[in-house]
């Protein structure tokens, strides 16, 4: 049992005695709405106060959340060696690390096609750190939201195919495209999907693998990991299969450990639901981002006024609006250019680029919101269920942001 504060002691023992538990004054959120507390069992929430030492307001939020008393303390401070499973639980994930160790081994050229949001490009991001650790070769295509929207299409497989590339490994995408993947089967190429979005149907006949927690097929349960966490996954597949193969006889092998702020970065962005492996990867990545991590999530997490311990909040609020800007108003090849440079004054200079584009996104988004409400106001269409506005020269961009708001 760890110590207990004394302070949180005597709280404890008052609270036995009265058989509440004490809360904090803090009926008003900010906005002026009152708080509902979640009901809890008080004498679990004594428990796990025993158990782990924490505060009795902890103490009951975690029972209230359904965590044991002897699951506490690895809730509040989780080991990625107690919760990381085999990567092989993911349906096909086994059969895409082999063939992707295959072409390491043979030196066949991957390219990667990743969506442009912050997820996409985290994800991209971790596969290039992971193949230029190892010394093997690999290109990354990142689309234009304007001109190619979402997706793999034939011609970008192609155009990674001209670059070199045999294999392809989409991410963050690529679940429902069908035709483009039958296209690249035409042409030569094998296509491996990292990808965790719903899937109505089957996967794609033409891929030579899916892994995807949230296909049909998959009992995995690891439906809380976004693109960026099966992309850490695949990579700590593959590290296994070329360790067993005897890769690493001859050369250092990566610690995949520094590849967790990426994976944070793309699972908070995504807003996936804090449980299970995403907590923990999300924990464990922001330790990593404490002691140095990611040389560009630092330089931008700087500009954008980061202080102290890293948190979810600066992955979520300051660093990933950011990175987002370049694929909203730019292009995310900035972003990822950022995530994967070794040169210092370029990353300084992409983190100040980013900075000012997304302060250009909030200027454009306020416009279109401000025109959006006026529409509303103007025509009484908030008594409708349904609202529709429509503007000329509204930037696709924000769009979807401004529709949200």
């Amino acid at each position: 049992m760890k110590s207990i504060n004394p302070k949180h002691a005597a709280e404890g023992e008052r609270e036995r005695q009265s058989g509440v538990i004490s809360l904090p004054a803090m009926n008003l959120a900010a906005s002026g709405r009152r708080w509902v507390l979640a009901p809890c069992d008080h004498a679990a929430a004594l428990a796990i106060e025993d158990a782990c030492g924490c505060s009795p307001l902890v103490a009951r939020i975690l029972s209230a959340r359904g965590v044991k008393a002897g699951e506490a303390a690895s809730y509040l401070d989780p080991k990625l060696r107690d919760f990381l499973p085999d990567p092989d639980v993911l349906t096909d994930m086994s059969r895409a690390a082999a063939r992707l160790a295959d072409a390491v081994i043979d030196g066949t050229s991957v390219g990667v096609f990743g969506d442009y949001d912050v997820d996409g490009t985290s994800a991209s991001a971790i596969l290039k750190g992971y193949f230029d650790a190892i010394g093997a070769p690999l290109s990354v295509y990142l689309p234009d939201r304007m001109l190619e929207g979402y997706g793999p299409t034939l011609e970008a497989f192609l155009n990674l195919k001209e670059k070199g590339a045999d294999i392809i490994v989409t991410v963050d995408c690529g679940a429902a495209a069908h035709e483009p993947i039958t296209g690249a089967a035409r042409h030569g190429l094998e296509v491996v999907v990292f990808d965790h979005h719903q899937m109505d149907g089957p996967p794609p006949e033409g891929a030579y693998a899916v892994v995807n927690p949230n296909r049909g097929d998959d009992t995995s349960g690891l439906t809380d990991l976004s693109a960026a966490g099966v992309a850490f996954m695949g990579v700590v597949a593959l590290n296994r299969n070329l360790r067993a193969r005897g890769y690493f006889e001859n050369r250092t092998e990566p610690d995949l450990r520094s590849f967790l702020d990426l994976t944070a970065l793309g699972l908070v962005c995504d807003v996936m639901p804090m449980t299970g492996l995403a907590r923990v990867l999300t924990a464990q990545g922001l330790k990593v981002l404490d002691a140095g991590g990611n040389a560009g999530l630092r330089a931008l997490g700087k500009r954008a006024g980061s202080k102290g311990r890293a948190s979810v909040y600066d992955l979520g609020f300051l660093i990933g609006p950011r990175i987002n800007a370049a694929g909203r108003i730019g292009h995310a090849q900035l972003a990822f250019d950022l995530l994967t440079t070794q040169d210092a004054d370029r990353r300084n200079a992409l983190a100040e680029r980013l900075h000012l584009m997304n302060a250009e996104r909030q200027d454009i988004e306020r416009d279109v919101q401000a025109e959006a409400i006026a529409q509303v106001e103007g025509n009484s269409l908030h008594q409708n269920a349904v609202i529709a506005v429509a503007g000329d020269g509204w930037h696709p961009g924000v769009i979807g942001i401004v529709a949200g708001r």
